[in-house]
């Protein structure tokens, strides 16, 4: 995806793109869209100078809105379905925003890519292990600065791929198909067992061989490493969450009889004696041909030891605590899943005609797709609500762009404008397409009706 920010609850996609390829990494089909902005969403300066999208694109009445670009998304994925989805940062960034585009947009299925025999990987993560474990494999970048750099844009090129179109979505996934298949002819076993990890049962089953393992990670800016633990419980109510005691930690041996609140400390506190690992979010682990003794005899301690499996359970549950209450709409998108009826009707709802769904939004039970429902609507054809309603959704929009708060997770009227100036004093832009930016948003603020 390009988007107009990097919030994945508070911005839309731009523009998508994806390239579906065999085994072998022979293309069968690509897909490109974009989409034009929705009323209600400012976008970031920086990311039109970025990806290069104009307020020309953004305003064409051509391009789909933002709800038929989402439906769009979802025949592709039921299209191409099985397929393994891949992309750079994707697991983190992009499959969050299309969980937001599929939620904001009243889509039943917000987690497309992750059933019907779909799976993911990130090749930013599998880069990161390749560092870690196999550095020669790859040609490594490094900024202006000399630092080390895993950016996209930066690590393709210095890999013999010169036609990289950066910041633009196809461009993205042509070079990312590019590294793929870069790694997986120079070192075919280890992308082998990268495969692996885009299945949660296949991780799942090799952490519970009790073996210890490597685990790569990386942290910030420090470069990626390896982390030699073993499978040490798992969060008895969020069962994708497991606990990984890290076998080089000076102190690891001493926690088989250790107080609650020391092992609360292993998990909180840096540096950390138990890491805790995502298993359905593709974490890169490996197993092991070398261990030290003193490592081997760690790992026997814990090694399929119930009683301190179940300790450790517990504790990973009370470091998550309770689910955390937010107060936007936008970001209740994990507050609970969708009845079967709501998703009968979020399905009525998709391939109804307009005049047909404010009707059927009334009926939904849940209150988030209810407001959510009511506010499509009101951008897409606000002549089907009555002009009260529609005062209040233009209110609350023109009250969220005026908002002088400088925590607000959306972009204000504040934030452009000091985005502008940020723009205008690092030259990122021209002047003509700086000027062109600040007519828009002028247009969008000072006429903003809400229609």
């Amino acid at each position: 995806f390009e988007t107009t920010g990097t919030n994945p609850a508070f911005i839309q996609p731009t523009q998508i793109a994806a390239i579906l390829v065999d085994q072998d990494f022979n293309e069968v089909e690509r897909f490109e869209l974009r989409s034009r902005l929705s009323s209600h969403i400012l976008p970031a300066p920086i990311a039109l100078a970025i990806t290069g999208v104009t307020p020309a694109m953004l305003k064409d009445t051509n391009l789909p809105s933002w709800f038929e670009f989402t439906k769009e998304i979802g025949k592709l994925i039921d299209k191409w379905s099985p397929a393994t989805w891949i992309g750079y940062n994707n697991i983190a960034f992009d499959e969050e925003v299309l969980r937001h585009s599929f939620y904001q947009n009243l889509h039943p299925n917000l987690y497309k890519t992750q059933l019907s025999g779909n799976e993911r990987m990130d090749l930013l993560k599998i880069i990161h292990a390749v560092y870690a474990l196999i550095p020669d494999t790859l040609e490594w970048a490094y900024n202006s600065e000399g630092k080390l750099t895993f950016k996209l844009d930066k690590l393709a090129p210095a890999n013999g791929f010169r036609q990289h179109n950066a910041h633009d979505a196809l461009g993205d996934v042509e070079a990312t198909i590019y590294l793929a298949k870069l790694i997986r002819q120079r070192a075919p076993k280890f992308w082998n067992q990268c495969l692996r990890s885009k299945n949660k049962s296949r991780v799942n089953s090799l952490l519970g061989t009790g073996k210890p393992l490597g685990l790569v990670e990386r942290f910030f800016s420090s470069p990626p490493r390896i982390y030699k633990g073993i499978f040490v419980g798992r969060d008895p109510t969020f069962l994708n969450n497991i606990g990984f005691l890290d076998l080089d930690q000076e102190n690891a041996t001493g926690l088989l009889d250790c107080s609650d609140e020391d092992l609360m400390k292993a998990i909180s506190v840096s540096p950390k004696i138990i890491r805790v690992v995502s298993v359905n979010k593709f974490p890169t682990i490996f197993e092991l041909e070398e261990l030290s003794e003193r490592n081997l005899n760690c790992a026997a301690l814990y090694s399929k030891n119930n009683k301190f499996y179940n300790r450790v359970g517990l504790a990973l549950e009370k470091r998550r605590g309770s689910a955390k209450e937010y107060e936007f709409l936008e970001q209740k998108i994990y507050d609970g899943f969708y009845t079967s009826q709501d998703k009968v009707l979020l399905e009525e709802f998709q391939s109804s005609r307009w005049e047909s769904r404010p009707e059927i939004v009334r009926e939904l039970s849940d209150s988030r797709l209810r407001m959510l429902g009511s506010r499509i609507i009101f951008v897409n054809r606000p002549d089907l609500i009555d002009n009260d309603k529609r005062a209040v959704f233009s209110a609350a929009i023109k009250k969220r762009w005026h908002s002088n708060d400088p925590k607000s997770p959306w972009y204000s009227v504040q934030r452009v404008q000091k985005e502008l100036e940020e723009l205008e004093y690092l030259q990122m832009i021209d002047t003509e397409n700086l000027q062109k930016l600040r007519e828009f948003y002028s247009e969008l603020t000072s006429n903003f009706r809400g229609l």
